[in-house]
């Protein structure tokens, strides 16, 4: 078991990424937002910087059987596993509810590129609130 307070979380999202990468499954104490402790093991399967800049561990959770979002801050230890994934991700869907097709390394890199971009809500050209 690694404790976050004892390293940098550097090395703790390396860790989490090494996770992503070999798919095995991680088992987290994670402290909630009302200070509850809880012991998840989830199947990770990718980190994200919010709008607020936190970083946020996505994971399919073994306990719910869906996916969730923990923030990695609230991360107090883990115990990486050579347990393999065995929940089903759901796919990935656009706005419209279509299917996310990446045909290529540009289109992938542009996908992520454009995640942190793409606004909240549909915009139409008589928005005017966002005029400078």
């Amino acid at each position: 078991m690694k404790l976050t307070n004892r390293q940098t979380q550097t090395k703790t999202l390396a860790d989490l990424y090494r996770a992503i990468d070999r798919q095995h499954a991680v088992t987290i104490t994670y402290v909630d937002e009302k200070g509850e402790t809880t012991v998840r093991t989830v199947e990770p399967f990718d980190i994200r910087t919010t709008k607020n800049g936190r970083i946020e561990l996505r994971a399919m959770c073994r306990l719910r059987g869906d996916s969730r979002a923990f923030a990695v801050h609230r991360v107090v230890s883990y115990t990486l596993h050579r347990i393999g994934f065995v929940l089903d991700r759901p796919e990935a869907t656009s706005p419209a509810g279509h299917g996310i097709v990446v045909r290529s390394a540009a289109q992938l890199i542009a996908r992520e590129l454009g995640r942190d971009y793409l606004p909240t809500r549909r915009l139409a050209r008589t928005d005017t609130s966002l005029a400078a």
